[in-house]
């Protein structure tokens, strides 16, 4: 990584009055998790549940084969054990330092929040927040891990709901609101552990009209031509050099 890239990503941040940080995948699989579509991650699902990511992760299939489905959701969404890292961490002294205004992220598990970082919105939802769609009493993800086979609201015996976009729905639309308005707003727009191209942020990315446009990401991508700041390297090894 060149010293100098980092250098001009500091000086960008530090002039800055409003940074707006995109987190992405790669994020994830800095915490040991690989997003369902990874393609080894999708071919274990598919051979392991007979069908693939797409389908069994979707509203269509909570629907019809609910068994089915929170078999699948609790083996290989919440029986999983994630903790903050070190770009977690980093994010959180950034924002404590007035560096980073808004996080919009793609990740369910609330690492950024349990890593420290206040201002956060969950694109696609949270394993933490689970309703009777019914009665709309919540339920902790404990409750969620705990049931035997469907969970049911201890309440009215509705199937509780995970409240986290399955495939083939739509983005809450105050969720997308918020999140198109925060890009706006941004002097500063840095890409985690994604890219330009992404399937969840690049309808958003066009509503930047900032100053300076940075990616953090491993591999190179022929979009990041577009980038005005392109660092190659994890982010969890990268922005603790920052130093804030």
């Amino acid at each position: 990584m060149a010293q100098e890239e980092l250098r001009i990503l500091r000086k960008a941040l530090d002039e800055s009055k409003y940074t707006v940080v995109l987190g992405g995948s790669g994020l994830l699989e800095e915490s040991g998790y690989l997003v369902l579509k990874n393609p080894d991650k999708a071919y274990d699902i598919e051979r392991k549940y007979g069908v693939s990511p797409e389908y069994i992760y979707s509203s269509a299939y909570f629907n019809t084969r609910t068994d089915q489905f929170f078999e699948f959701y609790k083996n290989e969404m919440i029986n999983v054990d994630l903790e903050p890292n070190e770009s977690d961490k980093a994010l959180a002294a950034m924002e404590a330092a007035g560096k980073l205004q808004c996080m919009i992220t793609s990740n369910i598990f609330e690492l950024p929040q349990r890593g420290g970082v206040k201002n956060v919105i969950n694109l696609h939802g949270s394993v933490y927040h689970n309703v009777c769609p019914h009665c709309r009493k919540e339920y902790p993800l404990e409750y969620m891990r705990a049931a035997k086979r469907v969970p049911h609201c201890d309440k009215c015996n509705s199937v509780i709901r995970p409240m986290v976009s399955l495939f083939g729905e739509m983005v809450d639309s105050q969720v997308m609101t918020k999140t198109t308005e925060e890009i706006e707003k941004a002097e500063v727009l840095l890409l985690l552990g994604t890219s330009m191209e992404s399937r969840v942020f690049k309808n958003y990315i066009r509503y930047f009209n900032g100053k300076t446009l940075a990616i953090i990401h491993k591999e190179p991508h022929y979009s990041d031509r577009k980038a005005d700041i392109i660092i190659y390297g994890t982010p969890r090894e990268i922005l603790p050099q920052l130093g804030y």
